[in-house]
Protein backbone atom coordinates (compact mmCIF):
# COMPACT_ATOMS: atom_id res chain seq x y z
CA UNK A 1 0.00 0.00 0.00
CA UNK A 2 2.82 2.40 0.91
CA UNK A 3 4.72 1.43 -2.24
CA UNK A 4 1.63 2.14 -4.34
CA UNK A 5 1.23 5.58 -2.78
CA UNK A 6 4.88 6.44 -3.38
CA UNK A 7 4.63 5.24 -7.01
CA UNK A 8 1.55 7.42 -7.55
CA UNK A 9 3.37 10.45 -6.11
CA UNK A 10 6.35 9.89 -8.42
CA UNK A 11 4.05 9.55 -11.46
CA UNK A 12 2.31 12.81 -10.52
CA UNK A 13 5.69 14.54 -10.25
CA UNK A 14 6.94 13.10 -13.56
CA UNK A 15 3.90 14.52 -15.31
CA UNK A 16 4.07 17.83 -13.41
CA UNK A 17 7.74 18.16 -14.35
CA UNK A 18 6.71 18.71 -17.97
CA UNK A 19 5.39 22.16 -17.03
CA UNK A 20 8.57 23.02 -15.11
CA UNK A 21 10.74 21.90 -18.01
CA UNK A 22 8.71 23.84 -20.60
CA UNK A 23 8.77 27.15 -18.75
CA UNK A 24 12.41 26.93 -17.63
CA UNK A 25 13.97 26.02 -20.98
CA UNK A 26 14.56 29.64 -22.03
CA UNK A 27 16.27 30.70 -18.81
CA UNK A 28 19.97 30.82 -18.07
CA UNK A 29 21.47 27.38 -17.49
CA UNK A 30 22.07 28.07 -13.78
CA UNK A 31 18.46 29.15 -13.19
CA UNK A 32 17.10 26.31 -15.28
CA UNK A 33 19.16 23.62 -13.54
CA UNK A 34 18.48 25.06 -10.08
CA UNK A 35 14.73 25.14 -10.70
CA UNK A 36 14.65 21.58 -11.98
CA UNK A 37 16.96 20.35 -9.23
CA UNK A 38 14.79 21.88 -6.49
CA UNK A 39 11.70 20.27 -8.00
CA UNK A 40 13.22 16.79 -7.74
CA UNK A 41 14.68 17.53 -4.31
CA UNK A 42 11.17 18.25 -3.00
CA UNK A 43 9.92 15.08 -4.66
CA UNK A 44 12.63 13.08 -2.91
CA UNK A 45 11.75 14.69 0.43
CA UNK A 46 8.05 13.86 -0.13
CA UNK A 47 8.87 10.21 -0.84
CA UNK A 48 11.04 10.02 2.28
CA UNK A 49 8.26 11.65 4.33
CA UNK A 50 5.67 9.13 3.15
CA UNK A 51 8.00 6.24 3.87
CA UNK A 52 8.68 7.70 7.31
CA UNK A 53 4.99 8.14 8.16
CA UNK A 54 3.70 4.84 6.74
CA UNK A 55 6.59 2.41 7.17
CA UNK A 56 8.34 3.73 10.26
CA UNK A 57 6.41 3.92 13.53
CA UNK A 58 6.24 7.57 14.59
CA UNK A 59 5.33 8.02 18.24
CA UNK A 60 4.70 11.75 17.72
CA UNK A 61 1.15 11.74 16.40
CA UNK A 62 1.13 15.51 15.85
CA UNK A 63 4.24 15.29 13.65
CA UNK A 64 2.61 12.52 11.65
CA UNK A 65 -0.49 14.68 11.21
CA UNK A 66 1.49 17.66 9.93
CA UNK A 67 3.48 15.55 7.47
CA UNK A 68 0.25 14.18 6.00
CA UNK A 69 -1.36 17.63 5.82
CA UNK A 70 1.60 19.28 4.06
CA UNK A 71 1.84 16.45 1.53
CA UNK A 72 -1.92 16.57 0.90
CA UNK A 73 -1.78 20.32 0.16
CA UNK A 74 1.18 19.96 -2.20
CA UNK A 75 -0.25 17.06 -4.16
CA UNK A 76 -3.77 18.48 -4.30
CA UNK A 77 -2.23 21.56 -5.96
CA UNK A 78 -0.21 19.40 -8.36
CA UNK A 79 -3.30 17.42 -9.38
CA UNK A 80 -5.07 20.66 -10.34
CA UNK A 81 -1.98 21.61 -12.32
CA UNK A 82 -2.08 18.26 -14.13
CA UNK A 83 -5.61 18.94 -15.37
CA UNK A 84 -4.30 21.80 -17.54
CA UNK A 85 -1.21 19.89 -18.67
CA UNK A 86 -3.48 17.01 -19.67
CA UNK A 87 -5.69 19.42 -21.65
CA UNK A 88 -2.62 20.62 -23.52
CA UNK A 89 -1.51 17.06 -24.23
CA UNK A 90 -4.96 16.18 -25.55
CA UNK A 91 -4.77 19.22 -27.85
CA UNK A 92 -1.38 18.11 -29.12
CA UNK A 93 -2.60 14.54 -29.65
CA UNK A 94 -5.55 15.75 -31.70
CA UNK A 95 -3.29 17.89 -33.89
CA UNK A 96 -0.89 14.97 -34.41
CA UNK A 97 -3.80 12.73 -35.43
CA UNK A 98 -5.02 15.36 -37.88
CA UNK A 99 -1.57 15.59 -39.47
CA UNK A 100 -1.35 11.80 -39.70
CA UNK A 101 -4.60 11.52 -41.65
CA UNK A 102 -3.67 14.47 -43.88
CA UNK A 103 -0.41 12.74 -44.83
CA UNK A 104 -2.31 9.60 -45.78
CA UNK A 105 -4.47 11.61 -48.19
CA UNK A 106 -1.52 13.24 -49.98
CA UNK A 107 -1.14 12.49 -53.69
CA UNK A 108 2.20 11.28 -55.02
CA UNK A 109 4.70 14.15 -55.05
CA UNK A 110 2.72 16.31 -52.58
CA UNK A 111 4.28 17.29 -49.27
CA UNK A 112 2.82 18.50 -46.00
CA UNK A 113 4.31 21.33 -44.01
CA UNK A 114 4.89 19.36 -40.81
CA UNK A 115 5.86 22.28 -38.61
CA UNK A 116 6.45 21.45 -34.97
CA UNK A 117 3.74 20.77 -32.43
CA UNK A 118 5.11 22.44 -29.30
CA UNK A 119 3.77 22.37 -25.81
CA UNK A 120 1.67 25.50 -25.33
CA UNK A 121 3.35 27.91 -22.94
CA UNK A 122 0.01 29.60 -22.33
CA UNK A 123 -1.62 26.40 -21.01
CA UNK A 124 1.55 25.53 -19.12
CA UNK A 125 1.55 28.91 -17.38
CA UNK A 126 -2.17 28.51 -16.70
CA UNK A 127 -1.45 25.11 -15.17
CA UNK A 128 1.15 26.57 -12.82
CA UNK A 129 -1.27 29.31 -11.77
CA UNK A 130 -4.04 26.74 -11.22
CA UNK A 131 -1.73 24.72 -8.99
CA UNK A 132 -0.26 27.77 -7.28
CA UNK A 133 -3.54 29.36 -6.20
CA UNK A 134 -4.71 26.50 -3.93
CA UNK A 135 -1.15 26.02 -2.66
CA UNK A 136 -0.93 29.69 -1.68
CA UNK A 137 -4.51 29.82 -0.37
CA UNK A 138 -4.29 26.70 1.76
CA UNK A 139 -0.88 27.76 3.11
CA UNK A 140 -2.22 31.23 3.99
CA UNK A 141 -5.21 29.62 5.68
CA UNK A 142 -2.83 27.74 7.98
CA UNK A 143 -0.30 30.50 8.64
CA UNK A 144 -2.80 33.33 9.10
CA UNK A 145 -6.42 32.19 8.91
CA UNK A 146 -6.20 29.65 11.74
CA UNK A 147 -5.39 32.39 14.27
CA UNK A 148 -7.36 35.31 12.86
CA UNK A 149 -9.66 35.33 15.89
CA UNK A 150 -12.80 37.47 15.63
CA UNK A 151 -15.12 38.57 18.40
CA UNK A 152 -18.75 38.47 17.26
CA UNK A 153 -21.31 40.35 19.32
CA UNK A 154 -24.99 39.46 19.36
CA UNK A 155 -27.93 40.91 21.27
CA UNK A 156 -30.95 38.68 21.89
CA UNK A 157 -34.25 40.06 23.21
CA UNK A 158 -36.20 37.66 25.42
CA UNK A 159 -39.62 38.67 26.85
CA UNK A 160 -39.37 36.31 29.83
CA UNK A 161 -35.85 37.30 30.89
CA UNK A 162 -35.90 38.09 34.63
CA UNK A 163 -35.23 41.75 35.41
CA UNK A 164 -32.03 41.05 37.35
CA UNK A 165 -30.54 39.36 34.25
CA UNK A 166 -31.33 42.23 31.88
CA UNK A 167 -28.00 42.99 30.16
CA UNK A 168 -26.37 39.64 31.06
CA UNK A 169 -23.16 39.25 29.01
CA UNK A 170 -22.47 35.65 28.01
CA UNK A 171 -19.23 34.55 26.38
CA UNK A 172 -19.24 31.48 24.15
CA UNK A 173 -16.28 29.45 22.89
CA UNK A 174 -16.65 26.21 20.99
CA UNK A 175 -14.67 23.55 19.12
CA UNK A 176 -11.21 24.27 20.53
CA UNK A 177 -9.72 21.07 19.03
CA UNK A 178 -6.43 21.27 20.93
CA UNK A 179 -4.98 18.45 18.81
CA UNK A 180 -4.75 20.87 15.85
CA UNK A 181 -3.41 23.92 17.71
CA UNK A 182 0.20 24.89 17.02
CA UNK A 183 0.81 28.52 18.06
CA UNK A 184 0.35 28.91 21.79
CA UNK A 185 1.04 32.66 21.77
CA UNK A 186 -1.70 33.25 19.19
CA UNK A 187 -4.08 30.99 21.12
CA UNK A 188 -3.47 33.02 24.29
CA UNK A 189 -4.34 36.12 22.29
CA UNK A 190 -7.67 34.57 21.34
CA UNK A 191 -8.48 33.81 24.97
CA UNK A 192 -7.55 37.37 25.97
CA UNK A 193 -9.82 38.74 23.22
CA UNK A 194 -12.84 37.30 25.00
CA UNK A 195 -11.61 38.10 28.50
CA UNK A 196 -11.23 41.81 27.65
CA UNK A 197 -15.04 41.90 27.26
CA UNK A 198 -15.48 40.83 30.91
CA UNK A 199 -18.41 38.43 30.33
CA UNK A 200 -20.61 37.58 33.33
CA UNK A 201 -20.61 33.88 32.42
CA UNK A 202 -18.76 31.78 29.83
CA UNK A 203 -20.06 28.71 28.01
CA UNK A 204 -17.90 26.14 26.22
CA UNK A 205 -19.99 24.07 23.81
CA UNK A 206 -17.79 21.05 23.17
CA UNK A 207 -14.97 19.43 21.17
CA UNK A 208 -12.01 20.11 23.40
CA UNK A 209 -9.85 17.62 21.45
CA UNK A 210 -9.67 15.82 18.11
CA UNK A 211 -9.05 12.19 19.02
CA UNK A 212 -7.99 11.69 22.64
CA UNK A 213 -7.86 13.63 25.89
CA UNK A 214 -4.06 13.84 26.18
CA UNK A 215 -4.09 16.42 23.36
CA UNK A 216 -5.29 19.06 25.83
CA UNK A 217 -2.45 18.61 28.31
CA UNK A 218 -0.23 21.34 26.83
CA UNK A 219 -3.10 23.83 26.73
CA UNK A 220 -4.72 23.48 30.15
CA UNK A 221 -2.64 26.45 31.33
CA UNK A 222 -4.05 28.54 28.46
CA UNK A 223 -7.75 27.75 28.63
CA UNK A 224 -7.93 27.86 32.42
CA UNK A 225 -7.55 31.63 31.97
CA UNK A 226 -11.20 31.77 30.92
CA UNK A 227 -12.90 33.13 34.04
CA UNK A 228 -16.23 34.79 34.81
CA UNK A 229 -18.09 35.88 37.94
CA UNK A 230 -20.89 33.36 37.31
CA UNK A 231 -18.47 30.63 36.24
CA UNK A 232 -17.47 28.71 33.13
CA UNK A 233 -19.98 26.01 32.16
CA UNK A 234 -19.17 23.34 29.55
CA UNK A 235 -20.43 20.30 27.66
CA UNK A 236 -18.78 17.65 25.48
CA UNK A 237 -18.83 17.33 21.69
CA UNK A 238 -18.61 14.38 19.31
CA UNK A 239 -14.78 14.44 19.29
CA UNK A 240 -14.53 14.19 23.09
CA UNK A 241 -15.39 10.50 23.44
CA UNK A 242 -12.43 8.80 21.77
CA UNK A 243 -14.62 7.35 19.02
CA UNK A 244 -12.24 8.29 16.22
CA UNK A 245 -9.44 5.90 17.09
CA UNK A 246 -9.02 2.22 17.95
CA UNK A 247 -8.31 1.57 21.63
CA UNK A 248 -6.30 -1.44 22.83
CA UNK A 249 -8.93 -2.24 25.49
CA UNK A 250 -12.34 -0.96 26.61
CA UNK A 251 -10.67 0.09 29.85
CA UNK A 252 -8.29 2.38 27.95
CA UNK A 253 -11.22 4.15 26.31
CA UNK A 254 -13.01 4.53 29.64
CA UNK A 255 -9.81 5.98 31.13
CA UNK A 256 -9.67 8.48 28.28
CA UNK A 257 -13.20 9.62 29.14
CA UNK A 258 -12.35 9.92 32.83
CA UNK A 259 -9.37 12.05 31.85
CA UNK A 260 -11.67 14.28 29.78
CA UNK A 261 -13.88 14.94 32.80
CA UNK A 262 -10.78 15.63 34.90
CA UNK A 263 -9.42 18.07 32.30
CA UNK A 264 -12.59 20.18 32.46
CA UNK A 265 -12.33 20.23 36.23
CA UNK A 266 -8.64 21.12 36.09
CA UNK A 267 -9.43 24.14 33.90
CA UNK A 268 -12.16 25.23 36.30
CA UNK A 269 -15.05 24.37 33.96
CA UNK A 270 -18.34 23.09 35.38
CA UNK A 271 -18.99 20.17 32.99
CA UNK A 272 -22.69 19.39 32.59
CA UNK A 273 -23.37 15.75 31.77
CA UNK A 274 -27.11 15.69 31.04
CA UNK A 275 -27.83 17.97 33.98
CA UNK A 276 -28.52 21.60 34.81
CA UNK A 277 -27.41 24.49 36.99
CA UNK A 278 -29.19 27.63 38.16
CA UNK A 279 -27.66 31.07 37.85
CA UNK A 280 -28.88 33.53 40.47
CA UNK A 281 -28.78 37.33 40.47
CA UNK A 282 -30.73 39.81 42.57
CA UNK A 283 -33.17 37.20 43.79
CA UNK A 284 -33.94 35.98 40.26
CA UNK A 285 -32.66 32.78 38.64
CA UNK A 286 -32.39 31.16 35.22
CA UNK A 287 -31.64 27.55 34.28
CA UNK A 288 -28.60 26.44 32.29
CA UNK A 289 -29.03 22.96 30.84
CA UNK A 290 -26.17 20.94 29.38
CA UNK A 291 -26.32 17.67 27.45
CA UNK A 292 -23.73 15.32 26.04
CA UNK A 293 -23.38 15.20 22.28
CA UNK A 294 -26.59 14.54 20.35
CA UNK A 295 -26.36 14.76 16.58
CA UNK A 296 -28.15 13.61 13.44
CA UNK A 297 -25.99 11.15 11.49
CA UNK A 298 -24.10 7.84 11.85
CA UNK A 299 -24.06 6.93 15.58
CA UNK A 300 -20.30 6.30 15.73
CA UNK A 301 -19.42 9.70 14.26
CA UNK A 302 -22.31 11.68 15.75
CA UNK A 303 -23.33 9.84 18.91
CA UNK A 304 -26.62 10.45 20.66
CA UNK A 305 -25.36 10.42 24.24
CA UNK A 306 -27.42 13.46 25.19
CA UNK A 307 -30.39 12.91 27.50
CA UNK A 308 -32.32 16.13 27.44
CA UNK A 309 -35.09 14.70 29.62
CA UNK A 310 -32.58 14.30 32.48
CA UNK A 311 -31.12 17.78 32.01
CA UNK A 312 -34.59 19.34 31.81
CA UNK A 313 -36.06 17.61 34.85
CA UNK A 314 -36.29 20.07 37.75
CA UNK A 315 -36.15 23.23 35.62
CA UNK A 316 -39.87 23.44 34.86
CA UNK A 317 -40.42 26.52 37.04
CA UNK A 318 -37.40 28.45 35.76
CA UNK A 319 -38.60 31.55 33.85
CA UNK A 320 -35.77 31.23 31.31
CA UNK A 321 -33.87 28.18 30.07
CA UNK A 322 -30.60 28.15 28.11
CA UNK A 323 -29.36 24.86 26.67
CA UNK A 324 -25.79 23.95 25.76
CA UNK A 325 -25.84 21.28 23.04
CA UNK A 326 -22.81 20.85 20.77
CA UNK A 327 -24.50 19.82 17.52
CA UNK A 328 -27.07 22.27 16.02
CA UNK A 329 -28.97 19.43 14.30
CA UNK A 330 -30.29 18.67 17.79
CA UNK A 331 -32.41 21.84 17.64
CA UNK A 332 -34.77 20.80 14.84
CA UNK A 333 -34.64 17.08 15.64
CA UNK A 334 -35.59 17.16 19.32
CA UNK A 335 -35.33 20.50 21.10
CA UNK A 336 -37.96 22.52 19.21
CA UNK A 337 -40.49 19.68 18.76
CA UNK A 338 -40.36 18.40 22.34
CA UNK A 339 -39.03 21.22 24.53
CA UNK A 340 -40.76 24.45 23.58
CA UNK A 341 -39.81 26.08 26.88
CA UNK A 342 -36.08 26.15 26.05
CA UNK A 343 -35.60 29.78 25.07
CA UNK A 344 -32.04 29.73 23.74
CA UNK A 345 -29.74 26.93 22.56
CA UNK A 346 -25.99 27.46 22.11
CA UNK A 347 -24.14 25.13 19.71
CA UNK A 348 -20.98 24.83 17.60
CA UNK A 349 -19.79 21.79 15.64
CA UNK A 350 -20.00 23.07 12.05
CA UNK A 351 -16.86 25.30 12.01
CA UNK A 352 -18.54 26.98 9.04
CA UNK A 353 -16.57 24.23 7.27
CA UNK A 354 -13.53 26.52 7.87
CA UNK A 355 -14.20 27.91 4.40
CA UNK A 356 -16.46 30.67 3.19
CA UNK A 357 -17.07 34.13 1.79
CA UNK A 358 -18.51 37.07 3.68
CA UNK A 359 -19.06 40.38 1.87
CA UNK A 360 -21.42 42.84 3.53
CA UNK A 361 -24.66 41.02 4.28
CA UNK A 362 -23.77 38.16 1.92
CA UNK A 363 -22.35 35.06 3.58
CA UNK A 364 -21.69 31.73 1.89
CA UNK A 365 -20.09 28.49 3.00
CA UNK A 366 -20.35 24.88 1.82
CA UNK A 367 -21.53 24.20 5.39
CA UNK A 368 -24.97 25.48 4.41
CA UNK A 369 -25.50 22.48 2.12
CA UNK A 370 -25.01 20.11 5.06
CA UNK A 371 -26.50 22.07 7.96
CA UNK A 372 -29.74 24.04 8.01
CA UNK A 373 -28.32 26.08 10.88
CA UNK A 374 -24.57 26.46 10.49
CA UNK A 375 -23.44 29.87 11.82
CA UNK A 376 -24.93 32.81 13.68
CA UNK A 377 -28.39 33.40 15.13
CA UNK A 378 -31.60 31.58 14.15
CA UNK A 379 -35.16 32.02 15.40
CA UNK A 380 -38.25 29.85 15.17
CA UNK A 381 -41.24 31.24 17.04
CA UNK A 382 -40.03 32.26 20.49
CA UNK A 383 -36.99 29.95 20.45
CA UNK A 384 -33.47 30.94 19.46
CA UNK A 385 -30.35 29.05 18.39
CA UNK A 386 -26.86 30.50 18.14
CA UNK A 387 -24.20 28.50 16.27
CA UNK A 388 -20.59 29.46 17.02
CA UNK A 389 -18.15 29.04 14.09
CA UNK A 390 -15.53 27.45 16.36
CA UNK A 391 -12.20 28.43 17.87
CA UNK A 392 -9.94 25.72 16.41
CA UNK A 393 -9.72 23.46 13.38
CA UNK A 394 -10.07 19.79 12.57
CA UNK A 395 -8.64 17.97 9.56
CA UNK A 396 -7.25 20.92 7.62
CA UNK A 397 -5.50 23.09 10.28
CA UNK A 398 -6.48 26.40 8.74
CA UNK A 399 -9.37 28.64 7.77
CA UNK A 400 -10.13 30.51 4.55
CA UNK A 401 -12.73 33.25 4.74
CA UNK A 402 -14.27 31.70 7.85
CA UNK A 403 -12.22 33.03 10.78
CA UNK A 404 -12.30 31.43 14.23
CA UNK A 405 -14.93 32.92 16.49
CA UNK A 406 -15.39 34.02 20.06
CA UNK A 407 -18.91 35.17 20.83
CA UNK A 408 -20.31 37.73 23.24
CA UNK A 409 -24.09 37.49 23.60
CA UNK A 410 -26.01 40.12 25.55
CA UNK A 411 -29.47 39.22 26.80
CA UNK A 412 -32.06 42.01 26.96
CA UNK A 413 -35.68 42.11 28.07
CA UNK A 414 -38.00 42.71 25.19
Amino acid sequence: MAAGGILLMVLVDLYTYQAIRTLSHAYHRLVKNTTRGLFWLFTLLAVVAVAWVVIIDISNEKLRQWVVIVLAIFYFSKILLIVFILADDVRRAIRMAQRYFKRRKLKPGETLDEGHITRSEFLTRTALVAGGIPLAGLSFGILSGAHDFRLRKQTIYLPNLPKAFDGLRMGQISDIHTGSLFNKTAIQGGVELLMREKPDVIFFTGDLVNIETKEVNDYIGVFDKLKADLGVISVTGNHDYGNYRTWPTPEAKRKNQQDMIAAHKQMGYDLLINEHRFLEMGGDKIAILGVENWGVGPPLRFPKYGKLDLAHAGTEEAPLKILLSHDPTHWDAQIRPDYGDIDLTLSGHTHGYQLGVSVGSFTWSPAQYRFKQWAGLYQEGKQYLYVNRGFGCVGYPGRIGMPPELTLIELKRG
